[in-house]
């Protein structure tokens, strides 16, 4: 299993699993660039009606390789290459447009039309953590732990995490989970919000599973009109949320019959 990213179709659910379990899942440049490219790629599929996050081993995403940051900020130009010249350091503005193109996997998560659920065993840490929450649901088993973890090492945080924290938990929470840093375990975190079940570690899989399988069988319509009322609800006035809520009630309830003529022929 070299893949650093493995991706399983089946019955309608796509299962993104992060798999660098002998460093916890921790995100390297690979792993990045693969999850954005599965990412892509799973949302865009027609045949795929949710999508589920997860990563191999006891762990679900350690966050950033630290390893690799600290040695790793290094590019080759074409030019440099050609002329076998070593590689040169990152500007610090390239390092920001790359993280950033990175990030793109958070909100492509939150912004598709489809179910998206992290599925959570061990650790879910940093920019794993981000991940986690950018997904629309969070399943955990009783080894799972959270934390930040950003302040320890002096970082700013990232893919998202003060944006959906802030909103799944609120302001004053989502504070102190950046400012205190401290661990959580499972039982913490479904007491504070931050997960929507919490299952044994046995029953994990299945647990997962089966909500997906059945978000998987619902209407795709319904489901895509309804997240999209939701993401504007975040951030829109009571006037646009109603706005779209009466667009995409209309909208969906065509969707519906059409749904149903096809299924049943004209009546």
């Amino acid at each position: 299993m070299d893949e650093v990213l493995l991706v399983r179709r089946e019955e309608g659910v796509a299962t993104l699993t992060l798999n660098r379990p002998e460093t916890r899942n921790a995100l390297n440049a690979a792993l990045l660039g693969r999850l954005l490219e599965a990412i892509t790629g799973v949302v865009h599929d027609r045949e795929v009606r949710a999508i589920v996050l997860t990563g191999a081993g006891d762990a679900f995403c350690a966050g950033g390789d630290l390893k690799q940051r600290a040695g790793e900020p290094r590019a080759s130009s074409d030019a440099n290459e050609a002329h076998g010249d070593k590689a040169r350091a990152l500007t610090t503005e390239e390092r920001i447009a790359r993280l950033r193109a990175q990030m793109e996997a958070s909100r492509l998560l939150h912004e598709t039309s489809k179910p998206t659920i992290a599925m959570i065993r061990g650790a879910a840490v940093g920019a794993g953590l981000s991940l986690a929450a950018a997904c629309d649901l969070r399943i955990a088993s009783e080894s799972a732990v959270f934390m930040t973890a950003f302040v320890p090492y002096g970082f700013g945080g990232d893919f998202g995490g003060t944006y959906f924290w802030t909103r799944i938990l609120g302001t004053a929470r989502a504070r102190e989970l950046y400012f205190l840093s401290e661990k959580l375990n499972a039982r913490q975190a479904l007491e504070m919000g931050m997960i929507n079940r919490l299952v044994p570690d046995t029953e994990l899989e299945q647990v997962t599973g089966q909500l997906a399988r059945e978000l998987a069988k619902r209407l795709p319509s319904a489901i895509h009109y309804i997240k999209d009322n939701l993401n504007v609800a975040e951030h829109g006035t009571l006037g646009q949320v109603l706005d779209t809520e009466a667009t995409n009630m209309v909208l969906s309830v065509q969707a519906a019959a059409a749904a149903f003529k096809a299924r049943n022929g004209p009546s």
